[in-house]
């Protein structure tokens, strides 16, 4: 079972596998807490509760492919979560998720207000579901999230 994550300024969208790890849903909008890191910890508590085997946070990357203010932050974001897992965290090209999940909702009848509440989550579900859609063709379901390592002199080197 995995995780999904979408990071946002205001909010971060959760949505979770089914236990075969085949369709995402919706689970809960949590309220960013960039002081406090109560979002954070709830959803560390959620993955815990879920029994979830690693969590995909997407990256919002340009059209171009470059990681801009947003993407940094996710990146941020996912790096602070995984340092208080012991599951994995990876990194999910989002492109457009946001866009998309603004599309289907407008077509199922949600109209603007009423789209800010759910918005974050379904743009959690369409990135947890195309990870799911790439490890089940047997792709990788994201990038492993890289700690930056330091600096080290080879031996040799001056």
């Amino acid at each position: 079972m995995l995780v999904g994550v979408d990071v946002g300024e205001v909010r971060v969208g959760v949505a979770a596998s089914d236990p075969h790890g085949v369709l995402a849903h919706p689970v809960a909008t949590l309220a960013r807490d960039q002081d406090g890191g109560a979002d954070l910890t709830a959803l560390v508590d959620l993955v815990a509760e879920r029994g979830a085997v690693g969590v995909v946070v997407g990256l919002p990357r340009s059209l171009s492919g470059e990681e801009g203010l947003a993407a940094r932050r996710a990146r941020d974001y996912a790096g602070s979560l995984q340092r208080r897992l012991d599951v994995p965290v990876r990194l999910w090209d989002e492109r457009l998720t946001t866009v998309d999940a603004h599309r289907n909702l407008h077509r199922s009848g949600v109209r603007g207000r009423d789209q800010r509440a759910v918005v974050d989550q379904v743009a959690a579900v369409l990135i947890l579901q195309a990870a799911l859609d790439a490890r089940r063709a047997g792709r990788p379901a994201g990038t492993p999230l890289r700690a930056r390592k330091p600096r080290t002199r080879r031996s040799g080197q001056t």
